[in-house]
């Protein structure tokens, strides 16, 4: 049974266990989980760079960065569930390197998914100025905002690293894990703030959006509810998916008061830990947008099939990239 490791006071969880081990079947219902997720969003990633439509569209844009963050946080953890539990170690330096691309896909994640929840609310909410606010170039603007506010927290743990562990530590050997960062116990106090303070501003744009979205739902006219509500349900997913993503955060608390009455107890926890709430929230992206999105799925039929599927793809964008308030003419999938 795998067995994650996270740093002690919320931050990233990784897979480690503390001896070799043969791989038995909860290992390889991870396998199998990660795998077939790893195949849908890379069709959809795939999918999106191939119509250039897309790229006009704002929450097509959030929708492929969430599936890249994803898909590298999947087969990068799986690589450390998997080194983790057959205990191979790596050097110092290299498991540094992996630790800061994980910290931050796992904050560009939730803050990705923050950002779309306020491109619905914007589209919804404020259709005026959807056009004005809701473009590529500021999509893109946000996107490189997001990475910049993923990176704080990794860069204040490696500059501490940097600063207290000496030269041989970049090339001893050692099982990766995000413990390894840790040096000082005041780090994962000022880690654990960082995490909170994320969670509480997340929550509250989320609540935010949603109770904005159902208060126009409401107030709409029979012409406009059905994709209000769309919209309303698309937050509602979001703010669940958010949730997991944002629980993991407390996660070690929990662990830590269970390891203290019941090890064994303590491992099965871990586990479930990281199936819920590590994996799940990035499997759920693909299932939550790009399966509910009909013009989507169709260009992937399309690609998914080698071009078997012949059915002409008709865009139902947004206001944002209406001319004159008239919908784009449709195209084929071609």
């Amino acid at each position: 049974m795998p067995n994650t490791s996270q740093g002690s006071e919320g931050s990233l969880v990784l897979p480690t266990v503390q001896y070799q081990r043969p791989l038995n079947d909860k290992v390889v219902i991870v396998q199998v989980f990660i795998g077939i997720f790893l195949c849908i969003n890379s069709l959809m990633i795939v999918t999106f760079f191939k119509k250039e439509a897309f790229f006009t569209n704002t929450r097509y844009i959030f929708f492929a960065h969430t599936l890249v963050c994803d898909s590298m946080f999947l087969a990068l953890t799986d690589v450390l569930l998997l080194m983790s539990y057959s205990q191979v170690p790596m050097p110092g330096g290299l498991c540094i390197f992996l630790i800061v691309i994980l910290e931050n896909l796992t904050v560009a994640t939730p803050l990705t998914l923050t950002a779309m929840s306020l491109e619905r609310y914007i589209a919804i909410c404020m259709p005026l100025h959807h056009s004005e606010l809701s473009t590529p170039v500021r999509a893109m603007r946000c996107i490189l905002l997001i990475q910049a506010l993923s990176s704080v927290e990794w860069i204040i743990v490696i500059s501490i690293l940097f600063s207290a562990v000496p030269l041989s530590f970049y090339t001893s050997p050692l099982v990766c894990s995000f413990e390894q960062m840790i040096v000082f116990s005041w780090q994962g106090h000022l880690t654990s703030a960082l995490c909170q303070f994320n969670f509480l501003v997340m929550s509250v744009v989320i609540a935010f959006t949603y109770v904005k979205i159902m208060v126009a739902a409401r107030a709409a006219s029979s012409d406009s509810k059905k994709s209000t509500n769309k919209g309303l349900r698309t937050v509602i997913l979001h703010g669940f998916q958010l949730l997991l993503c944002l629980i993991q955060f407390w996660c070690p608390m929990i662990e830590s008061a269970i390891m203290k009455i019941n090890f064994n107890v303590f491992i099965q926890v871990r586990y479930i830990d990281y199936i819920i709430f590590i994996l799940a929230p990035r499997c759920l992206c693909p299932l939550v947008y790009g399966l509910r999105d009909k013009d989507f799925v169709v260009v992937m039929k399309y690609y998914g099939l080698f071009g078997y599927s012949k059915k002409v793809f008709i865009f139902n964008m947004d206001k944002s990239n209406d001319v004159k308030g008239k919908k784009l003419p449709c195209t084929p999938v071609r």
